[in-house]
């Protein structure tokens, strides 16, 4: 069962070829993701990630990995606080900051960094419903 102030910590990278792949389906081929040459001379000096590709790992670990069983992800709020990398390990970290077992609801902070620096890349808040999961024991 769910309880407040439970956390869960998820390693994670995204290769240049899922960035590109991601540009694809998205439509956003701003060449700043894909066009490493062109990046250079950006303010970064490299390629970045889209921001929500980052993200994206939260619908993994709410899918899969998380209470997966029954999840609905009903909403998600980010901020992208630093840009992200290619072939760069990050943290994806999750703490449980409400549940209502009325509702069978969950509200999540949802984070990214990395942790070689301990930088925020991402901050933001998700809200699941789980009738399975989410009930007072």
């Amino acid at each position: 069962m769910i309880k407040i102030g439970e956390t869960f910590i998820h390693s994670f990278l995204y290769s240049q070829e899922q960035v590109n792949t991601f540009a694809q389906v998205s439509g956003d081929t701003n060449p700043l993701h894909t066009d490493a040459e062109y990046a250079k001379s950006s303010m970064f000096g490299r390629c970045i990630m889209h921001g929500y590709l980052g993200g994206c790992v939260f619908t993994k670990l709410f899918g899969t990995l998380f209470y997966a069983d029954g999840n609905i992800y009903m909403s998600q709020s980010m901020k992208f606080m630093k840009p992200m990398y290619a072939d760069q390990k990050y943290e994806a970290r999750l703490e449980v900051l409400e549940v209502d077992y009325i509702k069978n609801r969950a509200k999540i902070k949802t984070e990214i960094f990395d942790p070689e620096t301990g930088d925020c890349t991402t901050i933001g808040e998700a809200m699941l419903l789980n009738k399975k999961q989410f009930v007072e024991g």
